[in-house]
């Protein structure tokens, strides 16, 4: 009788330990949670889902979970809060968090380029010195065009408001930007694409600055693949998910045609809205897609947070990790 017992019990604590291990967010989690924009500049993101590699990297006993955001501040809260694990955002809200909490990681390069400065057809803009008094959409206050932006006013000598200059700021989500244009709400837009192509054909905006002329021209750095620490202990993931990526920057760099047509098949899902192939292809070409990640330009972008008051220091010294990306 008490052998039958002790053996029970024996079997209670292993089932226990497996079922435990099973459940573990950090090494044996069975569900991955990705975040993304709809946005051209998270192809790579929307390419690995529509190809599946996601699932095939991973296994079919892991579940791929998805969350789409409209900006980079929503990205890193949901991250912060544990409702995103990985996926792409822009640098600019990714070393916000970073110095406040730096428990997030820059694993993986995605976009270079692909964001655009537009004037809007009655707002009087036609160079950049002529935003002094003039109002322009962003984003979101922080996010990657915001810092594009202010590095770009510098070579004009021009300054936000909230810095004490003369160019004021306005939040508004990539989408709604056509719409601002039309109503006359904003003079200009800094914008990712495929919406600052949508600003000139559908709004009759001008393009001021192209993307290989924005801030740092084609290294400016767009769009980056970021991880929680917690979600980067289980080592198997995080090779995984950067596996899927590499695959899919690959067939977007092979097939960009293929790759464009998923991306407006996926955004038309999610938002409602068709672009066209021509809208499409304009935009692409404004875009380098890659896994490389420039230090240099994140680093001077942590700079400009720090000029801006959006952050107290712009010590990201840790925030890069490309080891999972070389494999190691």
């Amino acid at each position: 009788m008490m052998k039958k017992s002790l053996i029970m019990t024996v079997l209670t604590v292993l089932v226990v330990g497996i079922l435990t291990a099973c459940g573990s967010s950090s090494s044996g989690s069975k569900s991955v949670k990705i975040g993304y924009f709809p946005n051209l500049t998270h192809i790579a993101t929307i390419v690995a889902l529509e190809k599946g590699y996601f699932e095939e990297e991973f296994g079919d006993d892991v579940k791929i979970e998805t969350k789409t955001v409209s900006n980079g501040g929503l990205f890193m809260e949901a991250m912060t809060t544990k409702s995103i694990d990985v996926g792409t955002v822009g640098p600019g809200p990714l070393l916000n968090f970073y110095v406040k909490n730096p428990t997030f990681r820059l694993i993986s390069g995605a976009v270079n380029g692909g964001a655009v400065l537009v004037a809007s057809e009655g707002g009087g803009v036609s160079e950049l010195a002529d935003l002094d008094g003039k109002k322009v959409a962003i984003p979101v206050i922080g996010s990657t065009q915001d810092v594009m932006l202010r590095k770009a006013l510098k070579e004009v000598n021009l300054e936000t408001t909230s810095n004490g200059g003369t160019v004021e700021l306005f939040a508004a989500a990539p989408a709604d930007t056509a719409t601002l244009f039309v109503q006359n709400s904003v003079d200009a837009a800094a914008t990712q694409e495929p919406w600052g192509n949508i600003l000139e054909t559908q709004a009759n905006g001008k393009l001021i600055l192209d993307w290989d002329e924005f801030a740092w021209g084609k290294e400016s750095t767009n769009t980056v693949v970021a991880a929680s620490d917690e979600f980067l202990k289980n080592k198997k993931f995080a090779k995984a998910y950067l596996k899927a990526h590499k695959r899919a920057v690959e067939f977007i760099q092979q097939n960009p045609e293929e790759a464009q047509k998923l991306v407006i098949q996926h955004l038309k899902e999610l938002t409602g809205k068709e672009i066209s192939a021509e809208e499409t292809a304009a935009a692409f070409a404004k875009l380098e897609v890659t896994t490389e990640v420039n230090e240099q330009v994140i680093q001077e972008m942590a700079d400009i947070s720090k000029e801006a008051g959006y952050v107290t220091s712009s010590d990201i010294k840790g925030m890069i990790d490309v080891s999972y990306l070389l494999g190691e």
